[in-house]
């Protein structure tokens, strides 16, 4: 079947000074997908939100309903939690996977997938240090809740530097955690059809993580296993049907991208 489109990238806006101050532009720069050769299909892209967004909307209602969260800040530290965990899954699982699909692939495209890696690792970088950063900085000696900021007119302005950047670092951060989760880091940068693979690799191991520490507890076991299987089973589903559509609509798959 023909493409039904083409659907052409919408071109990326250039970072100029001015914009470096909107967090939300900074985050698109850095986390969404800019290869102006790659498919860009309005339809996988909703159906890629509509699963994060329902996804997203389930663990919340579950946390809340069976009393695992007391609050909105308990079902935020849970979800920041999940995250750590999965960016460290993810930090382990990157790096193999795409090393992996590169020495699968054979010349020329070996080398032009290993130029294109950077800015997917640069997205997870990104992210990480995002992330850190807060605790970087109330780690520091002399950066407590017993600081005397106006000991002296540095630590003053040391106080609004600091503010200042948080208020800059909450939206950049919260944009990069959504769209790392729509786009899977940026790897169609890499190739389409490493997304929904890396996607349904990276949810699968989340989940054995959650069987080992025992997450969920306290919520009845059926709610348990459907909540613990029901994301990779869903994303897996997605994946195929996103892998799908790449070859009928596009002409993409997998062996064509290795030359194999």
């Amino acid at each position: 079947m023909p493409p039904a489109g083409p659907w052409p990238p919408v071109p990326a806006r250039p970072l100029t000074f001015g914009r470096l101050f909107n967090p939300i532009a900074v985050g698109r720069a850095v986390f969404t997908p800019s290869r102006p050769d790659r498919v860009n299909d309005p339809v996988v892209k909703k159906v890629q939100v509509f699963r994060t967004v329902v996804g997203l909307a389930a663990v919340t209602w579950m946390l809340l309903s069976y009393g695992l969260a007391s609050d909105a800040d308990s079902v935020l530290d849970d979800r920041f939690g999940q995250i750590r965990t999965t960016l460290i899954v993810l930090g382990v699982t990157f790096p193999v996977a795409v090393t992996v699909f590169i020495a699968a692939a054979r010349p020329p495209n070996r080398r032009l997938f290993l130029r294109r890696a950077a800015k997917p690792a640069g997205a997870l970088l990104a992210l990480v240090v995002t992330l850190a950063v807060p605790r970087l900085i109330t780690g520091l000696g002399y950066v407590d809740e017993n600081t005397n900021w106006t000991a002296s007119a540095g630590r003053v302005v040391l106080l609004f530097a600091l503010g200042a950047f948080s208020l800059w670092l909450a939206p950049f951060g919260l944009y990069g955690i959504a769209q790392s989760l729509v786009h899977v880091f940026r790897t169609a940068d890499l190739h389409e059809t490493i997304p929904p693979l890396l996607a349904t690799l990276l949810v699968w191991e989340v989940a054995l993580v959650d069987v080992f520490r025992g997450a969920y507890e306290g919520v009845p076991f059926g709610v348990r296993v459907a909540f613990i299987l029901g994301a990779p089973l869903t994303v897996s589903a997605v994946a195929m049907w996103e892998l799908r559509r790449l070859r009928t609509r596009h002409g993409i798959t997998l062996r064509a991208a290795l030359l194999r």
